[in-house]
């Protein structure tokens, strides 16, 4: 997995006022808030020790120091989070193109799968295309990330959970989904699940069931839709989650793909090395990462 330095104007293209982010600093990821070209450090720790409470959490950030974004190299807001938990076909015109390769009626229930913690990656770091495949695809997703402790928890309530949202793209191994029934091999390849730039809280969103997220490879729109278009909703995917276990800081939720997926083309558009894929939410931010062919080793300890 290759590391870059964010460009210059990345910072630039929200314009929400609280932004909380990880960042790389001399090798050590640091939590800080995102305030125009700079990040205000928070002392030493990571950023889901203050997820419950934001708030007062500003009144700390710069007691760490300050960074200037073009010197850091930004990670995923939470870098290794204990869960990183998704939800299957919740945006009805994906299911509709998933028939193709999946073979997926609309759910009555939601359906759930895990990616694995080693597939949480940066927002603006590479990808891995699997040595063992040549099916990777690609899901725009916004990201929740939880921030309080919650069992069964009402979806009047749900929201209480939630510390903030970002960008992130589900990367499917095409071949090695459809060969497990639980989905597990297929969704939770290394580098698979890159989230960020930015935690954005629920008070900085005023409507989010109105803002576009949208999808493009190279540059060539293949995904957009409103986040209200989802069938499940977020609080009722939290309410759905925690009647099983518990959830906990830090834990993030992807909470479904709109249609365009490279597989619901004929041919599929899989992504080669060199493909450049953009998530995008009006209001919350965009991740950009590049394809990267993987070089397979032996490793032990």
């Amino acid at each position: 997995m290759q590391f870059v330095r964010i460009r210059a104007n990345v910072s630039k293209r929200s314009q929400i006022s609280m932004k909380w982010m990880t960042v790389e600093v001399d090798g050590v990821a640091r939590a800080g808030l995102s305030r125009g070209d700079e990040v205000k450090l928070m002392p030493p720790g990571p950023l889901e020790q203050w997820l419950g409470d934001l708030e007062a959490a500003q009144t700390r950030a710069g007691e760490g120091g300050t960074v200037m974004l073009s010197e850091a190299v930004i990670r995923q807001p939470i870098i290794r989070p204990g869960k990183i938990l998704a939800i299957g076909l919740n945006y009805a015109a994906h299911v509709a193109e998933s028939v193709s390769f999946i073979k997926n009626d609309a759910p009555g229930v939601q359906k759930w799968f895990n990616k694995q913690s080693t597939a949480a990656n940066g927002p603006f770091q590479s990808v891995d295309l699997p040595a063992v495949s040549d099916q990777l695809d690609y899901e725009a997703e916004l990201v929740v990330i939880i921030g309080k402790r919650g069992r069964h928890v009402p979806e009047s309530r749900a929201m209480e959970l939630v510390a903030g949202f970002t960008c992130g793209c589900d990367y499917s191994v095409r071949d090695w989904q459809k060969a497990s029934p639980t989905m597990i091999m297929g969704k939770g390849f290394d580098s698979h699940a890159p989230f960020g730039p930015y935690l954005v809280t629920p008070d900085e969103i005023d409507n989010l069931n109105a803002l576009t997220i949208e999808g493009r490879v190279n540059g060539e729109v293949r995904q957009s839709a409103k986040i209200g278009d989802m069938t499940f909703s977020i609080a009722q995917q939290i309410a759905h989650l925690t009647a099983a276990f518990t959830l906990e800081p830090g834990d993030v939720i992807f909470t479904g793909t709109p249609a365009g997926v490279g597989a619901g083309h004929t041919p599929p558009k899989w992504l080669k090395a060199g493909d450049v894929v953009r998530v995008e939410i009006e209001g919350i931010g965009a991740l950009e990462n590049t394809i990267v062919a993987e070089q397979q080793r032996t490793v032990i300890g």
